[in-house]
C-alpha cells in the first residue's frame, strides 16, 4: 500500500512532475518528430544514400524459397524483425486485456468491439468504392482500417482532465481490438507463396510452446528461444512474420506460482523499447516519402483519396453508428454523450503506424507507396485536428476527475503488475 500512497500523492501533485517518457504524449511527440526526420532525410541531399541505406541488399543474402524470397535489407530487418517485437507487445496487451482486463467480460467489451468492427468495415468500403475501377488498387482494402494507438492516445491526452475517463476508456479498448482485427486481415490477407513444410514446422513449434505453459514453465527465456524458432519457419513459409510475435504472446503464462505475471512483467519490459525505439525506427524507414515531382497527382490517386477518405470519414461513422446501435441492442449505456462518442470516432481515423504497415504489404516500394503514405499522414493530421478541435468544444465545460483516477489505476496497476487488484468502487 505505500507505493500506492506515494503514486497518489505524485499524482495529485499534477502530471506535470510525470518525468516526460511516462506521459500519454510522448509517444505520438516521438513519432511525429521521427516523420519529420524521414521527409528531412529522404528529401534533402542525404535522400539517395537513405534511400540506398534502406533498400539495397546486405552482403547477398536472402530469406526465403522460390518465388518466395526477399533479398535482405535494412527495410525487411524492420519490418520483418523488429516489427515482430512490436506485435508481440501488442499481443501481450490482448491477452491481458482478455484474461483479466474488460475484455474477460463479454458485455464490457461490447461496445468496443462493435465500434471496432464498424470502424474497420466503414472505411474499406469507402476506400473499395474509390478504387473499384482498377483491381490492382484494391490490395489496399484493408490500409484505412488501422488505428494507431500511441497517437490517438497522446492527442486525447492533450485535453487533460476535461475528458471523461470511461471516454478515453473507450478508445483504448477500440484501438486494441482495431489492432487485433488488423493482425487477423494481415494474417488471411497479405500472405503469399504459402509453404507447407515451413508452416508446419511453425505450427509444431506454437504448440510446443502451449504444451510448455500448460506444464507450468514460467521461465521466460524458453519461450524467447521458440519464438525465434517459429518467426524462422514463418519467415519462410509465406505468412508474415509479424504473426509469430502475436502467437509467442499467447503462450506467455498470465501467472506463475508465487502469484507473479510473466506475462506483465514482459509487456512492462518492452513497452519503452516499442514505444521509444521500434515505432520510432518503423516511422523514419516508412513514414517519409519523395516531394520532388510529387505534384497534385499524387494527392488526388485514388489509392491516397481512399485512404484519406476512409480515415476521416470512414472511421467516425462506422464506429459511432456501430456503437450506437450496439447501446441500443444492448440496453448499454454510452461512456459519453453522443457528441463526444463522434469526438471519440474522429480521432480513431488517426491510422499512421499500423496502416503504413498494411500499406507496405500491400504495394511494398513501388510507385504506389507514394500516394498511400499520402493518403495516410494526410488523413491521420486531418483526424487529429478535427478530432481535438470537436472534443475540445464539447467538453469545454467539465473537468472529470476520472481521468486522474484512471491514470492512478494504470500507475498502480503497472507498479504492482496486478490488474484486478484495482477497484475503483470505495
Amino acid at each position: 500500500m505505500a507505493k500506492s500512497e506515494d503514486l497518489l500523492q505524485n499524482r495529485n501533485s499534477g502530471t506535470s512532475s510525470k518525468p516526460w517518457h511516462k506521459r500519454d504524449t510522448a509517444p505520438g511527440f516521438v513519432l511525429l518528430a521521427a516523420t519529420v526526420l524521414s521527409f528531412m532525410l529522404l528529401n534533402g541531399p542525404t535522400g539517395s544514400a537513405f534511400h540506398h541505406l534502406l533498400e539495397d541488399q546486405i552482403a547477398g543474402l536472402s530469406v526465403g524459397l522460390g518465388a518466395g524470397a526477399h533479398p535482405v535489407n535494412l527495410h525487411l530487418i524492420i519490418n520483418d524483425a523488429l516489427m515482430v517485437i512490436f506485435f508481440l507487445y501488442v499481443g501481450l496487451e490482448l491477452k491481458r486485456e482478455s484474461v483479466e482486463g474488460p475484455f474477460k467480460n463479454p458485455r464490457e467489451a461490447a461496445l468496443p468491439l462493435a465500434g471496432a468492427l464498424g470502424g474497420m468495415i466503414a472505411p474499406a468500403l469507402i476506400f473499395v468504392a474509390l478504387n473499384a475501377h482498377e483491381p490492382a488498387y484494391l490490395r489496399g482494402w484493408a490500409i484505412p482500417a488501422a488505428t494507431d494507438i500511441a497517437f490517438a492516445i497522446g492527442v486525447l491526452s492533450l485535453l487533460g482532465p476535461r475528458v471523461p475517463g470511461g471516454l478515453r476508456l473507450f478508445l483504448l479498448a477500440l484501438a486494441i481490438i482495431d489492432d487485433l482485427g488488423a493482425i487477423l486481415v494481415i494474417a488471411l490477407f497479405y500472405s503469399t507463396h504459402l509453404i507447407g513444410w515451413a508452416l508446419g514446422g511453425a505450427l509444431v513449434t506454437f504448440c510446443a510452446m502451449l504444451a510448455m505453459n500448460k506444464s507450468g514453465v514460467s521461465k521466460l527465456w524458453p519461450y524467447g528461444m521458440l519464438g525465434v524458432v517459429m518467426w524462422a519457419f514463418m519467415l519462410i513459409s509465406g505468412v508474415h512474420a509479424t504473426i509469430a510475435g502475436v502467437l509467442t504472446a499467447i503462450t506467455i503464462p498470465m501467472r506463475r506460482a508465487d502469484g507473479g505475471s510473466p506475462l506483465i512483467e514482459s509487456e512492462h519490459a518492452l513497452k519503452p523499447w516499442v514505444t521509444f525505439a521500434i515505432m520510432p525506427i518503423f516511422a523514419l524507414a516508412n513514414a517519409g516519402v519523395v516531394l520532388e515531382g510529387a505534384g497534385v497527382a499524387a494527392l488526388l490517386h485514388p489509392i491516397a483519396l481512399g485512404i484519406a477518405f476512409g480515415l476521416v470519414f470512414g472511421k467516425p461513422l462506422g464506429i459511432t453508428l456501430a456503437a450506437l446501435l450496439a447501446s441500443a441492442a444492448l440496453k448499454q449505456r454510452l461512456p459519453g454523450t453522443v457528441m463526444q462518442i463522434i469526438g471519440v470516432s474522429v480521432l480513431a481515423g488517426i491510422g499512421f503506424t499500423m496502416s503504413l504497415f498494411i500499406g507496405t504489404l500491400a504495394f511494398g516500394a513501388s510507385d504506389l507507396a507514394r500516394p498511400v503514405r499520402f493518403g495516410v499522414l494526410g488523413g491521420s493530421l486531418v483526424s487529429a485536428v478535427l478530432g481535438l478541435t470537436l472534443l475540445a468544444w464539447v467538453c469545454r465545460h467539465s473537468a472529470h476527475t476520472a481521468h486522474q483516477t484512471l491514470g492512478l489505476e494504470e500507475d498502480i496497476a503497472e507498479a504492482r503488475g496486478v490488474l484486478e487488484d484495482i477497484d475503483p468502487k470505495p
